[in-house]
């Protein structure tokens, strides 16, 4: 798809692919994600979660955007916070819990969108005043001043909380993920990310990833 960043200090990490089936996750799954929040646990406190370099970094690219990391906080550090705090991961589906689980090992916040819902061109911007939309789990999401992926009608995701509107269901079975990460990181990093959530989606839902990439 195609796919224009018109806000600063960000590289987007795209993974396009198809053939989904999306299931509970596998008791496989259910294991590796289990053993990677005993371990999280293990390792940190909430306010380790704060220090570490990738949570640091994706802080300060949000107030390079003007938006306020501790009111609207980034999703993968949502998600670490839960599991230190000994809550775990909520169990979606075994594409959704993937993609959490690549999010709380690398600290990027990962979009997760059911490509049928998508129309695309894709631009990645700051939210115009009026703008809104319903987001997972949450009421109406107000939308000025924050990044927000648009296409053809309207926005429907953020590093913050996706839409209703492009949300993976149980018919998806083309999948876009977008990986949200600082430009001032090393590529690595996200390269690191792209490779470990393609093989882990193949792995656990069938899907074959027709297309990874690494855009600025």
């Amino acid at each position: 798809m195609e796919l224009t960043i018109e806000i600063s200090d960000v590289r987007l990490g795209v993974v396009e692919a198809s053939g989904a089936h999306v299931t509970p996750a596998s008791a496989e799954l259910v294991k590796e994600i289990q053993v990677t929040c005993d371990r999280l646990r293990g390792e940190l406190t909430v306010e380790q979660v704060a220090e570490l370099p990738a949570v640091r970094a994706v802080r300060a690219m949000f107030r390079a955007w003007g938006v306020d990391p501790s009111r609207y906080r980034p999703s993968s550090e949502a998600l670490l916070r839960r599991v230190v705090q000994g809550k775990g991961l909520y169990f979606i589906s075994n594409v959704v819990d993937v993609c959490n689980l690549c999010s709380i090992e690398s600290g990027l916040p990962f979009g997760l969108h059911d490509c049928a819902a998508v129309k695309p061109p894709i631009i990645f911007r700051l939210g115009a005043t009026s703008e809104t939309y319903v987001g997972i789990g949450k009421q109406t999401w107000h939308l000025a001043g924050r990044p927000v992926l648009v296409d053809q009608e309207g926005p429907f995701g953020s590093p913050i909380s996706d839409s209703v509107r492009t949300m993976i269901t149980e018919s998806a079975c083309e999948i876009l993920a977008v990986i949200y990460c600082p430009a001032a990181s090393e590529p690595a990093a996200l390269e690191r990310a792209i490779e470990q959530f393609s093989r882990r989606l193949e792995r656990f839902t069938g899907a074959r990833v027709a297309r990874t990439a690494m855009l600025s």
